[in-house]
């Protein structure tokens, strides 16, 4: 296996020079291709381009920008000259940018675009290391002269390609020659996580982080050179990188679409691609789609969808347990298993056969014609979703891992997918799970996942206190997730020890910030923000007593009783307007960390039961007692 990221893609250009690399969209919304040949051409010559502006081994540079066809081609480029990328995507907040680029000290910044520039230089003053910007896409006059004022030098993308090619016609194999002077143990991405108290910790991955885990994806996915992937998830999330480096690896391409339903579909008739990665929420919008298109309509068509999909089901069900691919957590009997599924799965197979030719077949032609499996991260897929496309004959394969494990952890096998689980643990990867005593967990048994394996961090940037707290000095990394291994060695995540809330989109959001900005109110004593797996953030929170109190007397709202008055419509009138304006863009918040919905209790947390002796919230215990009214918040999203 080769030592460097850089190292791999020279590799397969070498191999299948002719073989589409990325496929991406022009002005017109054609998409065009970039072979392996190309696509390594253009990374040596941004690379020496690089080098020609000054960008040593060892430097970080910033990567402002989201999922596009320069993103991979400038991550090669950077890592080829020695120098480690500090990515973040275009939603990311002034202070945030502030932080990350000012931290890592990088003198050499990639934007997206004008806007992206132009947010760099509003920060400039606090990030003093700063000294060259460079806009993937042309940036105007003014954005020139603001650089310029600002003692930094703005470049166009096409300009650094083209001196470093002017570079590479007076010096050949300059840049290659730097290429092979990279080791595995060198940083290739610096990628910041968000922090519970305004300081978020950046995830050193080396170059060995993500070389590791490349080999194995062939045993849980049939990958051909060739195969084409349908991307559209940001690219500076460790998820999407991770994919995009497997894709390279195994000689297959990359097109480039957007999370939005009409204009995936539209670039799936185009591609007609064999495999897409996406976050639970895409997949649940898909599946919606589908059956909206099916209830438009109507009659005979949707009663013989249902019927259909009703019928799969069962049918999914008892193929499963027949060929042992229902999770093995307390001791199943396999024989025992397959004896009850058989008949009923071979009573059941003509009908799901039809249902395949008259109905499914026609779906999945939605998907180009060639789909083989989609694979689902970055938040628990729905158990309704994942049924639904196994019914319909699409294999969904889930996987789980963190930024801290570059990220993969465990996936499940594409012949072997078992609902249930978020896969089988990745070869040369160990987990256990312990119980809050220290305690090594048998299957079947409820405790904190810790992995150890190549893939792990080197630690967070510059934060060894942070790093010892997750990270023994033996390699264990404490994930602070709660789950269980199966008898396969698969396993299933049952909570979250820690206080990061995954959306159902991916988007990891740190409750505490929010939770602090709302208690901020003067109607607001205490909160608990949720959202784990859900479209969107909502909150429980106890008033202040006497605030309600005092509002409702000066505005005349008649007073029965405290509970009574917390259902009156001024009153949650005055507190969604005390949470929209407390926690939105305009305070520094993005828009997916908004809180959409609330319930008001009339009873404050007390220690001891949802709070500890030090004041700070049981969340479990908190979710576990008002377990109804969480529930009722996201009913409607169900």
């Amino acid at each position: 296996m080769e030592k460097t990221l850089p190292l791999m893609l020279r590799a397969r250009a070498k191999d299948n020079p002719e073989i589409v690399i990325q496929y991406y969209k022009d002005r017109e919304g054609k998409y065009r291709s970039v072979t392996y040949r190309k696509f390594y051409e253009d990374v040596c010559f941004l690379a020496a381009g690089l080098v020609e502006l000054g960008v040593k081994r060892g430097d970080r540079v910033g990567l402002i920008a989201d999922n596009r066809q320069e993103w991979m081609l400038t991550d090669f480029a950077v890592l080829s000259a020695g120098a480690a990328d500090v990515p973040r995507g275009c939603d990311i907040t002034t202070q945030e940018l502030t932080y990350i680029l000012s931290f890592t000290g990088c003198e050499v910044v990639f934007a997206e675009n004008q806007k992206q520039a132009q947010k760099i230089l509003s920060c400039k003053k606090d990030i003093p290391s700063l000294k060259t910007l460079i806009s993937f896409d042309p940036v105007d006059g003014e954005t020139e002269a603001a650089a310029e004022s600002a003692g930094v030098k703005a470049l166009y993308f096409a300009e650094v390609t083209a001196m470093g090619q002017k570079r590479e016609t007076m010096s050949p194999g300059g840049a290659e020659a730097e290429m092979d002077k990279g080791d595995g143990e060198d940083i290739a991405s610096i990628i910041f996580t968000s922090g519970t108290t305004g300081e978020p910790k950046g995830v050193m991955l080396l170059h060995r982080n993500f070389l590791c885990q490349l080999p194995s994806f062939i045993l849980f996915f049939e990958l051909k050179p060739g195969d084409i992937w349908i991307s559209m998830l940001p690219v500076w999330h460790v998820y999407e990188r991770l994919i995009e480096y497997s894709i390279f690896y195994y000689s297959t391409g990359i097109a480039y679409s957007k999370p939005i339903s009409s204009i995936l579909m539209e670039d799936f008739k185009a591609i007609r691609p064999n495999w897409m990665v996406s976050v639970p929420r895409v997949w649940e919008a898909i599946m919606d789609g589908i059956n909206r298109s099916i209830k438009a309509k109507g009659g005979f068509t949707k009663k013989m969808f249902d019927i259909a999909v009703s019928m799969s089901m069962v049918y999914t069900y008892f193929k499963d347990l027949t060929f042992g691919l229902l999770p093995n957590f307390h001791g199943r009997l396999r024989v025992l298993d397959a004896v009850m599924g058989f008949f009923p799965w071979l009573l059941l197979l003509p009908a799901r056969g039809l249902a395949q030719i008259v109905v499914f077949n026609r779906i999945k032609g939605v998907f180009g014609g060639r789909f083989k499996a989609g694979i689902s991260g970055g938040g628990s897929l729905p158990a309704k979703v994942d049924l639904f496309f196994n019914a319909i004959g699409i294999r969904l394969q889930e996987g789980y891992g963190l930024t801290e494990t570059a990220p993969l952890l465990s996936v499940r096998q594409h012949r072997r997918s078992r609902r249930g689980t978020i896969g089988q643990v990745m070869p040369n990867t160990e987990v256990r799970i312990i119980d809050g005593k220290g305690k090594l967990l048998p299957p079947g048994h409820n405790g904190i996942i810790f992995a150890k394996g190549a893939q792990v961090m080197k630690g967070y940037y510059q934060k060894p206190e942070a790093t010892a707290a997750v990270l023994s000095a033996d390699g264990w990394f404490n994930t602070g997730d709660i789950g269980m291994l199966t008898h396969d060695n698969e396993l299933r995540i049952t909570g979250r020890a820690k206080d990061t809330i995954v959306l159902r989109g991916g988007e990891n959001v740190e409750p505490v910030p929010i939770e602090c900005k709302l208690r901020e109110s003067p109607f607001i004593q205490q909160c608990m923000v949720a959202g784990q797996d859900q479209k969107y953030l909502a909150a429980i929170i106890v008033p202040w007593q006497q605030a309600i109190m005092d509002f409702a007397e000066e505005n005349a709202i008649p007073i029965v009783d405290y509970e009574l008055l917390l259902q009156q419509p001024e009153i949650n009138a005055i507190i969604a307007s005390e949470v929209a304006d407390r926690v939105s863009p305009k305070t520094g918040f993005k828009p997916y960390e908004r809180v959409y919905k609330f319930a008001l209790l009339p009873k404050s947390f007390e220690p001891g039961k949802e709070l500890s002796g030090k004041g700070e919230l049981l969340r479990h215990h908190i979710t576990a007692a008002y377990a109804k009214e969480i529930h009722r918040l996201f009913k409607a999203d169900k």
